[in-house]
């Protein structure tokens, strides 16, 4: 039985991030959506807030909250920019999570420090242009030279990719191993034959930066730069992506809220046949739906982090919360759209970025159907 009890600090931190993004990110998320302009300020200050490195322990410059605490400052500010969550989300659930779980005190001291307290920022590179959803298949490769490792290789729509310092980036060392002989490696900006790509051109989430990056004869020293076990790196990637699909089930609850919250207000304002379209039948059964949807979606994303901060097996329940939350936030944003009818088409009403940003929660840190797959899988072996 998991007991879903919010606690003053919850609310404190739901406060503060309601505000921070009120405040902060709301003035300028429209322009920034138009531009794809990266908010370097407002990542800036969310660092100072402790919202970069919120579950990451204080002694190494962390927060040191729990997941509960994460899940709502991520719904909070997922639902005034999508963009900000994501950067917060890689941030925290894929990179700093990996490295404190993973890394040695010398990592920890040299990278995840810097990462927690927001001076420096994170990307978690797996994808490959032939490795989406199958990350066994890595055609990245290292090889062992003189207690060195030499990287060689393609990674494709890394969040975070034109703009982090530190890059952990999963590559193939024992090709005959398949996935037992991948291995997880510390790049950071500045080694030489590491080029970024440029910044994809995208449908939503704009001001978050995905790019492509090259390794070209990278050269990563053993002793500092293999987060992990030789061999173990797809092991680490996929823990990693358990309690990130939390992160990312929390970014889809917010855009769902933010797009209720717009369509409500609207169905209150807007007058047809000389009243509130919010007293026709049809528009308050849509409220009512979407009000469920996210009700579920917020106990699903709730539960899962519970068990998290429970140190439980996670992945039915983050897989469950992912899948469901980003499938009420596309149909919520529909839904919301249509509440505007025309005016919902147009960007002067802002709800048609809801549903831009929502899809992608359908398709990374594990699309759709992989959820599924998951589930299905943790059912039958029950």
């Amino acid at each position: 039985m998991i007991a879903l009890q919010l606690t003053e600090t919850h609310e404190m931190i739901r406060s503060t991030a309601r505000e921070f993004a009120h405040n902060v990110i709301a003035p300028s998320a429209v322009e920034r959506d138009q531009t794809g302009e990266f908010p370097h300020d407002i990542v800036q200050q969310l660092g100072e807030l402790g919202f970069m490195g919120m579950m990451v322990a204080e002694e190494w410059g962390g927060s040191g909250l729990d997941t509960v605490s994460y899940v709502i400052a991520m719904e909070e500010i997922s639902k005034v920019d999508a963009s900000v969550g994501v950067i917060m989300s890689v941030n925290n659930s894929l990179v700093c999570w990996a490295l404190e779980t993973f890394g040695t005190s010398e990592q920890k001291e040299r990278f995840l420090r810097p990462l927690a307290k927001g001076e420096k920022l994170g990307a978690f590179c797996l994808s490959e242009p032939g490795a989406g959803s199958d990350a066994t298949q890595q055609s990245t490769v290292a090889v062992q030279q003189n207690g060195s490792w030499v990287i060689n290789g393609t990674k494709n729509w890394i969040t975070n990719g034109t703009t982090a310092n530190i890059y952990l980036v999963f590559a193939q060392t024992d090709r005959e191993k398949r996935h037992k002989g991948i291995t997880c490696f510390i790049v950071e900006e500045g080694m030489e034959g590491f080029e970024r790509g440029k910044k994809e051109d995208k449908m939503g989430i704009r001001s978050s930066d995905t790019c492509s990056l090259s390794f070209t004869n990278v050269r990563v020293p053993h002793s500092t730069h293999v987060l992990g076990e030789v061999g173990r790196g797809f092991n680490i990637a996929m823990e990693v992506l358990n309690g990130g699909r939390i992160g990312i089930a929390a970014q889809a609850l917010g855009i769902a809220q933010g797009a209720f919250e717009a369509a409500l207000k609207y169905a209150k304002e807007r007058k047809a046949f000389d009243r509130p379209i919010a007293d026709l039948q049809a528009i308050q059964f849509k409220l009512a739906e979407m009000s469920v949807k996210i009700e579920a979606a917020r106990l699903l994303t709730l539960k899962a982090a519970t068990l998290k901060d429970q140190h439980q097996n996670i992945i039915k329940a983050a897989a469950e919360a992912k899948l469901f939350a980003s499938k009420t936030a596309v149909e919520v944003a529909l839904d919301a759209i249509q509440i505007h009818g025309g005016y919902g088409y147009v960007r002067e009403y802002l709800v048609e970025r809801f549903l831009r940003d929502a899809k992608i929660t359908e398709i990374y840190e594990g699309t759709s159907e992989i959820q599924h797959i998951v589930i299905a899988r943790e059912v039958l072996k029950a």
